[in-house]
């Protein structure tokens, strides 16, 4: 995500808190186009290197993408919604594996 220009890249260990995944990755775009390049980008890239299938869920518009593989969650968010959920304060149990700034 970092290539595609991603902000505060937030990598989350929850599998302690969270029965429907293990890990969240959270990550702020700066527009909608940026939205749906993260989010391609992503899927492109565990297709390619990983062999796996992820799901989008959610529309550039609405400044909010989900791209889901089951055992990790990336979030992908414009940075109103990001500040509105505020997922890091509702996961703050989680674990800070990685940020990136």
């Amino acid at each position: 995500m970092e290539d595609k220009k991603a902000e505060d890249i937030l990598l989350l260990d929850i599998k302690e808190n969270a029965s429907f995944t293990d890990y969240f990755i959270i990550c702020t775009a700066t527009s909608n186009r940026m939205l749906n390049a993260l989010a391609d980008g992503v899927i492109e890239k565990t297709r390619v290197e990983h062999k796996r299938k992820g799901r989008i869920e959610g529309k550039p518009e609405t400044g909010w993408l989900v791209v889901d593989y089951g055992e990790i969650v990336v979030h992908l968010f414009d940075e109103d919604l990001r500040h509105y959920y505020k997922l890091e304060e509702l996961w703050k149990d989680g674990k800070v594996l990685l940020r990136v700034q």
